[in-house]
C-alpha cells in the first residue's frame, strides 16, 4: 500500500516511520501540502494523510479519485477542511483522529492562561535583559474566578477539571451536547452562552469549526463579556472574528487574548519566516499588543499525543483496507 504523507515535519517522519514498523506501508513524505496546486502529486497513491494545514476541497477531491485515492487520512481530529460530501461521492473514505491526547490541549490553554495573567513571557525577556522591574507584571488570582468553557469534548473536559479541581474556579460550561456526569461531579455548571460571556472572568474556546460555531466570537458576542476578561482558542482560528477581536482589545473590552490558532494560520505556521516580512496585516497587528500571546498551533505536541495520532493514523487506515469496521471513518457517519 502506497500512502503519501503531506505537509510532512520531522517529527511526522520520526513517529509516522516508527508506527510503520508494524505495517511496512510504503511511505512518501512531501513538504507540501495538499491543495489544488499539489494534488497531481497523489498519483499513483492509494491513501494520502493530511493535517490541518491541507485543503481538499471538491476539486482536489475529484483529482484524488482519478488518480486511484481511496483513503484519506486525517492525522488530526477536526476535519473542516475537507469535503466530506465529495469524498462521499467520488468513494474515497475519510479517517481521522478524534481524541489523541485531550490533557495535551488543555494543558496548553491553562499555559496560556497562567502566561497572560503573570505575564511570564514578558518576565523571562526582562530578566534575560537584567531588568528586574515588576512593573506592568500585576496579576490576579485564579483561585475563585470564573471560568467559562465552551465546548466541553474531551478536551473541553479536562480543562474544565484543571480549572476546577487545580485553580479551583468556579467553572461553567456552554455545548449544545452537555455531559451530564461532568455536572453531577460538581466540575461545571452548565448555562446559557449569553451567561457564560456575562459572567465569565476567562473564556476558554474548546469547540469544533461547523457553520454554527464559525465566529460564534464576534462584535455582538464579545459587547457581552465583562470588561477585561481572558479570552483563550486553542481549537479552531475561525471560531473567532479577529478583526472584531482587534477591536475589543484597542478598546479594553477584551484584556488578555492567549491563541494557539489562527483564522489565516495555513500561510504562517510551520513554517520559518524569520527573515522574511510577514505580509498578512490582521496578525501583524495583533501581534503589537502587549497583552496577547500567541503560539504557532502547537497544543497538540507533546509525545504522547503524536505516538497515539501516529498509531491511530495507521491503524484507521489498516481496518479501511480491510474492510473491517472503523470507529473513526467520517464518511459513514
Amino acid at each position: 500500500m502506497k500512502l503519501a504523507v503531506f505537509g510532512s515535519q520531522d517529527y511526522d517522519i520520526k513517529f509516522l516511520e516508527k508506527a510503520n514498523e508494524k505495517y511496512s506501508y510504503n511511505i512518501t513524505f512531501f513538504n507540501a501540502y495538499l491543495n489544488e496546486k499539489t494534488a497531481s502529486l497523489t498519483n499513483g497513491f492509494d491513501a494520502v494523510c493530511i493535517f490541518v494545514q491541507d485543503r481538499v476541497n471538491n476539486t482536489v477531491m475529484d483529482t484524488l479519485a482519478k488518480n486511484g485515492v481511496k483513503i484519506i487520512a486525517l492525522r488530526c481530529a477536526g476535519f473542516n477542511n475537507v469535503d466530506l460530501d465529495s469524498a462521499k461521492k467520488n468513494n474515497i473514505s475519510v479517517v481521522n483522529v478524534p481524541a489523541y491526547s485531550p490533557h495535551a490541549v488543555a494543558e496548553h490553554a491553562i499555559g496560556l492562561i497562567l502566561s497572560l495573567n503573570r505575564r511570564i513571557h514578558h518576565a523571562y525577556l526582562r530578566v534575560r535583559d537584567g531588568n528586574f522591574s515588576l512593573k506592568g507584571f500585576l496579576g490576579f488570582d485564579l483561585y475563585n474566578k470564573t471560568a467559562g468553557v465552551i465546548g466541553v469534548g474531551k478536551i473541553g473536559q479536562e480543562a474544565a477539571k484543571i480549572l476546577k479541581l487545580g485553580m479551583r474556579c468556579k467553572v461553567l460550561a456552554y455545548d449544545p451536547y452537555p455531559n451530564k456526569e461532568l455536572e453531577k461531579e460538581g466540575i461545571v455548571k452548565y448555562v446559557d452562552l449569553d451567561d457564560l460571556l456575562k459572567d465569565s472572568d476567562i473564556i476558554t474556546m474548546h469547540c469544533p469549526l461547523t457553520p454554527q460555531t464559525k465566529h460564534m466570537i464576534n462584535k455582538m458576542s464579545i459587547a457581552k463579556m465583562k470588561r477585561g476578561v481572558m479570552l483563550i482558542n486553542t481549537s479552531r482560528g475561525a471560531v473567532i472574528e479577529t478583526r472584531d477581536t482587534i477591536e475589543a482589545l484597542k478598546k479594553g473590552q477584551i484584556g488578555y487574548l492567549g491563541l494557539d490558532v489562527y483564522e489565516e494560520e495555513t500561510s504562517l505556521f510551520y513554517k520559518d519566516l524569520s527573515s522574511e516580512i510577514i505580509t498578512d496585516d490582521v496578525f501583524a497587528r495583533l501581534m503589537t499588543f502587549p497583552n496577547v500571546l500567541i503560539t504557532a498551533h502547537q497544543g497538540f505536541f507533546t509525545k504522547e499525543a503524536i505516538e497515539t495520532i501516529s498509531n491511530t493514523t495507521l491503524s484507521n487506515i489498516e481496518k479501511i483496507l480491510k474492510n473491517e469496521k472503523c470507529e473513526n471513518e467520517l464518511t459513514k457517519k
